[in-house]
């Protein structure tokens, strides 16, 4: 496993929308490899293909529990992922991504949502996210299809210190 280096703003590749994922052998699993250790390295709590400079569906995702902080964070790999059901409740929350490092916002995003998509090795799967879960894998997903968080944001600002920054980013 190797880290790999994150995508700033306003690289190009954060703008394209990503390929679907066919082949799931010895090179895509270095990228998930990869993808997950560059993850924790950053630190964040998701990071999309396009974040490391390929072009294809696959976010990683590693969250813990909410409401008890001494449960171990689980750890998300969804290749080819969509929504497929959004609910009505949207809730406005303050993100950050790990390629606008210095910047946050304020994003409505639906408080629950069902993800389908493949596990790592094509095997299929589906996940019912509802609270911060289901923001980071909105936020990601969004990265597939050259959505950033500014674009659906109602303000943005400059994040004020270091701390501040990569509280932000982990986000």
């Amino acid at each position: 496993m190797a880290t790999r280096e994150i995508i700033i703003h306003p690289n190009d590749i954060l703008r394209h929308k990503t390929h679907k994922i066919t082949d799931f052998g010895k090179e895509f699993q270095t990228l998930v490899d990869d993808m997950i250790e560059t993850l924790r390295d950053a630190p964040g709590v998701g990071l999309a293909a396009p974040q490391v400079a390929q072009s294809l569906k696959l976010i990683v995702v590693e969250f813990g529990d909410e409401e008890d902080e001494t449960i171990p964070p689980k750890l998300y790999v969804l290749a080819n992922p969509e929504i497929i059901r959004y609910s009505e409740e949207v809730v406005k929350g303050i993100e950050g991504c790990l390629s606008i490092p210095e910047f946050a916002g304020e994003v409505n995003r639906s408080e629950e949502i069902v993800v389908r998509g493949q596990n790592r090795h094509g095997k299929p799967i589906r996940i019912k996210a509802k609270g911060w879960l289901a923001r980071v894998f909105q936020h990601e997903i969004d990265h597939l299809n050259g959505i950033l968080f500014i674009d659906r944001a109602e303000k943005v600002w400059k994040v004020e210190n270091d701390q501040e920054a990569k509280a932000l980013a982990a986000d």
